[in-house]
C-alpha cells in the first residue's frame, strides 16, 4: 500500500465534463475527498472499498480549515493508500490545489495532478459566450472576486482599465464594489453576464450592463455559485441577436 495523492479537477459541475484521466484516478482510489461543487454522480465511479469523505463548504461553513484538510490528506494517504482529492473546476485556478500538493510532498507522498476544465472558460462557452472573438476581444482576465482576506482583489480595478474580457469567480458578495470599479473606469454601458450553477440543470443566467446588473441579479434572484463575465463578448450571447449579427457581419473572414 503505497501512499499517493492525485489532485483531480472535476470540471464546472456537469459530470460528463470530467476528463478520462480523472475518471481513471477515481476508479483506482482508496479514498475520495470531495468538495461541495463536485457532482456526487462522480462518486459512483469509486471502488466499493473506497472511503468517501465530504470536505467542502456548505452554506458558508467549512468542514475543515485548510491546514486541517492538508493533514487529513496526508493521514488518509499514509493509512489507506491512494487519495483522490476531487475539486470543482481546475485545482490550480483558485482551488488551493498547490498548497495541498506541496504539503503532501513534504511527507514524501507521491503526487499527481489531473487538470480539470475550469468554470472560467467552460461556463461562458456553454452559454454561447466566447471569451475571445476576433474583432471583439483579444484577451481575457480571470480574477478572484474575494481574496484570502475576504476583500475584493485590487486587480479588478486594474483589469477595468483594459479592453479585455473579465471573468470574475467568487465575486457575488462584492458585486456592488465590482460594478463601482467598472463605472469609475467609464464602463457603465459594458455588457455583463452572470451565470449561476453553470453547466448543470439548475443553471440560471442574468444579462445586463455594468449600470443595470445589480437590478438584474435582484430580479432573477441570482446567487452563488456564479461567475461574472464583463465585456463586449457578452453581446454575442444568443439573447443579443441583433447586436450579435452586427458584430459577426463586421468581422473580416
Amino acid at each position: 500500500m503505497k501512499p499517493k495523492l492525485t489532485l483531480v479537477g472535476a470540471g464546472p459541475g456537469d459530470p460528463e465534463l470530467l476528463t478520462l484521466k480523472g475518471l481513471k484516478a477515481i476508479q483506482s482510489a482508496d479514498v475520495v475527498l470531495y468538495d461541495a461543487l463536485v457532482s456526487t454522480e462522480l462518486l459512483t465511479y469509486a471502488p466499493a472499498h473506497a472511503h468517501i469523505v465530504f470536505v467542502g463548504k456548505r452554506r458558508g461553513r467549512c468542514e475543515f480549515v485548510q491546514q486541517d484538510l492538508n493533514q487529513l490528506i496526508v493521514d488518509y494517504a499514509l493509512n489507506y493508500g491512494h487519495v483522490v482529492r476531487l475539486k470543482g473546476g481546475d485545482s490550480f485556478v483558485f482551488g488551493r490545489g498547490y498548497e495541498e500538493i506541496v504539503f503532501a510532498q513534504d511527507f514524501g507522498i507521491e503526487t499527481t495532478v489531473v487538470p480539470g476544465i475550469s468554470s472560467s472558460i467552460a461556463v461562458p462557452a456553454l452559454a454561447g459566450i466566447p471569451l475571445t472573438c476576433r474583432g471583439v476581444s483579444e484577451s481575457f482576465w480571470v480574477l478572484t472576486g474575494t481574496t484570502k482576506n475576504h476583500t475584493l482583489s485590487k486587480d479588478v480595478g486594474k483589469a477595468a482599465q483594459s479592453s479585455a474580457t473579465l471573468v470574475i469567480l467568487m465575486g457575488m458578495q462584492h458585486l456592488a464594489q465590482i460594478v463601482a470599479e467598472l463605472a469609475e473606469a467609464g464602463k457603465g454601458d459594458t455588457p455583463v453576464a452572470i451565470i449561476q450553477n453553470g453547466s448543470t440543470p439548475e443553471e440560471k443566467i442574468g444579462l445586463g450592463t455594468v449600470d443595470t446588473i445589480i437590478e438584474v441579479v435582484e430580479k432573477e434572484a441570482l446567487a452563488n455559485p456564479a461567475i461574472i463575465i464583463i465585456g463586449e463578448v457578452v453581446r454575442l450571447h444568443p439573447s443579443y441577436e441583433k447586436g450579435r449579427m452586427e458584430r459577426l457581419s463586421a468581422l473580416s473572414y
